[in-house]
């Protein structure tokens, strides 16, 4: 006797109709982007800041190299000496940082001993040179150490010989440093603190940092840092950061809001002196547009503060008795606080050096740009044994846990009822399509569509295959598509890259659901959204296939112990993320995505290299130093995994993902079960085959015995 609901039901067992109207994905998207609204705003009542969770989340974490003090930088052409004023000579400088990573700027010393010693930050687009408040405290009698800090422009933002992009410097160098758990920000906080240290080595002088614009945000971060820091003045930066996820992609701070806002680094300072000048701060309109040749920099732009704002959140900051001021102009302040008496309580008058010689601003934005790219890049290459290493001492529970908690993020348990939805909307020749919605979380629903056999009889449990669709997709791709290559534009269709794999597979026997995945266009603000509460798109995605495993169980018709997994491109990118971390997945196959991905999201000589594209959203925070793509695999044994991967695939080529999956490989031999781990190269594009993966979860799935 055939299951009742197989005679094309309205409605799935135990579902209430589903009555949604409108784009299912922008609902879900703007669902999303509520959720992160209000977890955004709720975020100040749980923070717990702490320096150490500071320097981990800015990437300030490895050990600087100590050095006697900085050395010149001249020329024949420039000599290190370029510049005089009232009292003090300017010298052109260069000091080491980290290994392989030096800083360079001005060095403005006075002609007798320092009363104070400072590090003065311009903003990203001023050079030292520039500083109007270097020459102001050195007229003072202050030693002043100015770095150049990575500026906005894009010259030097690609490869020349594979493609130049629009990406700001800053953000060419956020993208790689931010999957090897490293930062712009954090490396100009160390240039600044290397500053700090030997400025500290000669007793007598106290020592303060001076900051605006960009250089306000790294002089703030440097303060909280470090305690040797007597007084900071942050100038065109304070505000709240409850709108950062607007700002250029480059001040994006991995779960920066669940423990900080800028009242809470503040709060670090003090009991030292924090001095808030309200100048306003730099207006930056978005990447360049200049060349219509350069693209894929994500955007953001900056504008001043309001005043209001400015207040509000020194207000939140300050309590009574602390050492923190809020003024127009800080230069009095700033110089009581590091014991610089001045009569009356005048402020120096700022005379403007006389230029002997004029440093190179682009050579040296150049040696600077350089130096950044190959030290992560340096890191890049590190990375590899560091995870080996993690693994060796953590095991797969504790990488399961880190790539869940520390790089994608954990959406909190749920708190709604599943509430499960459905309504009937699709017919094959023998199967039936339901479309259905669950609530994953408040404001967050899990759409797909349930593709059901005809066949099946009362009592029998089918095996479930999860297809998931990629970038820019549709759950209805992976079926019904007109069986063409190319259509009326020359362009592929979703059949040509997904050969309607669910309705195959359903007409096979299989159960199918294809889920909808949240990463159709416009959706990768809420990456941005996601980021500073240490959250991910890869979050609510996590969440929604959690639910949809759920629902998946209580079905009469589905043996919820034989559930697969089959994604292509970002379907890929799910088959390696969710499947290894919920149980409910008894296999997975990755198509066209599998990677030696690290290399693939930083590296600088690969034309399909992530640093090249308008995938802005891809990097994901120290995921280096703790997976690549066998370590994620791995997370599956003793459940089996497949690779399908097309020669003529350019999301990577087959020497790297021969490279990645022979560790996959190695590592399910050495378990006694080599022949759960399985690769399959076809030639062709990035596409589904469907040969050796449909048979790959005949005998894996259709075998009652789950293998796990």
């Amino acid at each position: 006797m055939l299951l009742a609901l197989a005679a094309a039901a309205a409605l799935l067992p135990h579902t209430r109709p589903l009555t949604v109207t409108g784009d299912p994905v922008r609902l879900m998207v703007e669902g999303m982007g509520r959720y992160l609204e209000r977890a955004t705003a709720a975020s100040p009542a749980g923070r717990r800041p702490t320096r150490e969770r500071l320097r981990t989340i800015i990437g300030a974490v490895d050990g600087r190299v100590p050095f006697d003090s900085p050395s010149l930088t001249g020329t024949l052409a420039v000599p290190a000496r370029v510049a005089e004023g009232p009292g003090y000579s300017v010298y052109a400088v260069r000091w080491p940082v980290l290994d392989g990573l030096t800083a360079e700027g001005l060095l403005w010393r006075p002609a007798g001993k320092p009363a104070a010693r400072v590090v003065v930050l311009a903003d990203a687009d001023e050079a030292p040179e520039d500083s109007v408040v270097a020459a102001r405290l050195a007229a003072a009698g202050c030693e002043v150490l100015a770095p150049a800090l990575i500026d906005r422009r894009d010259r030097w933002s690609g490869n020349p010989r594979i493609r130049m992009t629009n990406q700001p410097h800053r953000e060419f160098i956020y993208r790689m440093a931010f999957e090897v758990g490293r930062h712009v920000i954090g490396y100009e906080v160390q240039k600044t603190l290397a500053a700090v240290d030997w400025f500290t080595r000669e007793a007598g002088a106290p020592v303060g940092v001076w900051g605006y614009g960009e250089g306000g945000l790294v002089a703030l971060y440097a303060a909280a840092l470090d305690t040797r820091i007597v007084a900071a003045v942050v100038s065109g930066y304070f505000a709240p950061r409850e709108e950062l996820w607007r700002e250029p992609i480059y001040r994006n701070v991995w779960g920066l809001l669940r423990d900080f806002g800028d009242a809470e680094i503040a709060r670090l300072v003090v009991p030292r002196a924090l001095i808030v000048e309200t100048r306003p701060g730099p207006r930056v309109t978005g990447p360049s547009e200049a060349d219509p040749r350069r693209t894929g920099a994500a955007p953001g732009a900056l504008a001043p503060a309001a005043g209001e704002a400015v207040r509000r959140e020194f207000d939140r900051a300050r309590t009574p008795g602390d050492r923190m001021e809020i003024v127009e102009d800080a230069t009095v302040p700033f110089l009581k606080a590091v014991g610089v008496a001045r009569a009356g309580g005048e402020a120096p008058v700022a005379a403007a050096p006389r230029w002997l010689a004029r440093p190179d601003r682009d050579g040296r934005m150049h040696r600077q740009f350089t130096e950044m790219v190959e030290y992560t890049q340096k890191l890049v290459r590190e990375s590899e044994g560091i995870r080996e290493a993690a693994w060796a001492r953590e095991g797969a529970a504790g990488i399961r846990r880190r790539v869940w908690d520390e790089v994608i993020g954990r959406l909190p348990a749920a708190e709604v009822p599943l509430n499960p939805r459905s309504r009937l909307a699709y017919h094959g020749a023998k199967w039936d399509g339901y479309e259905v919605m669950l609530d994953a979380a408040p404001d967050v629903a899990a759409y797909g569509v349930l593709l059901l056999p005809r066949d099946i009889r009362a009592g029998e449990r089918r095996p479930v295959v999860v297809v998931q669709h990629g970038l820019e997709g549709r759950a209805q791709d992976m079926f019904g598509q007109p069986e063409r290559e190319r259509d009326a534009q020359n362009r592929a269709t979703a059949y040509s890259y997904y050969r309607n794999i669910g309705g195959l597979l359903a007409g096979a026997g299989f159960v199918v659901y294809s889920p909808q995945n949240p990463y159709v266009s416009p959706f990768r603000h809420l990456q941005r959204q996601a980021n500073p509460l240490g959250l991910s798109l890869f979050s609510f995605i996590l969440a929604q296939h959690a639910r949809t495993l759920a629902w998946l169980a209580t079905l009469d018709f589905v043996d919820a112990r034989r559930i697969g997994f089959y994604g292509l491109s970002y379907g890929g990118k799910t088959a390696v993320r969710v499947p290894p971390l919920l149980d409910g997945y008894a296999l997975s196959i990755c198509s066209g995505d599998f990677n030696e991905w690290v290399r693939k999201v930083t590296a600088v000589d690969l034309p399909a290299s992530y640093m090249f594209t308008g995938e802005w959203e891809i990097p994901e925070w120290d995921l280096a130093h703790v997976a690549n793509h066998a370590e994620l695999t791995n997370l599956m044994a003793p459940r089996p995994f497949m690779v399908e991967r097309g020669h003529r695939d350019g999301v990577g080529i087959d020497e790297w993902v021969a490279y990645e999956f022979a560790k996959v490989r190695r590592f399910y031999d050495e378990a006694g079960m080599g022949a759960r781990a399985r690769i399959e190269y076809f030639n062709g594009p990035h596409r589904i085959e469907a040969k050796g993966t449909v048979d790959f979860l005949k005998e894996f799935l259709w075998d009652p015995a789950p293998h796990r």
